[in-house]
């Protein structure tokens, strides 16, 4: 998910210190980043509170 990736570079954090803010692994951020997978359901707000934005901020969801 590229807003993973976009967001992540301007909180100014590494792909590790998101992981570990989450409880997983450097590897499953950047296999997010490269559209390998993407995070569960249940990981989503998780990943966007850490990056200070709204799951729909996260996934590209227009308002309106």
């Amino acid at each position: 998910m590229q807003n993973i990736k976009e967001a992540r570079q301007l909180k100014g954090i590494t792909q590790e210190q998101l992981a570990k803010m989450l409880g997983i692994t450097q590897g499953a951020v950047a296999q997010w980043e490269n559209g390998l997978t993407h995070p569960s359901f249940e990981m989503l707000p998780k990943v966007a509170e850490a990056l200070g934005m709204t799951v729909d901020e996260l996934i590209g969801k227009k308002a309106g």
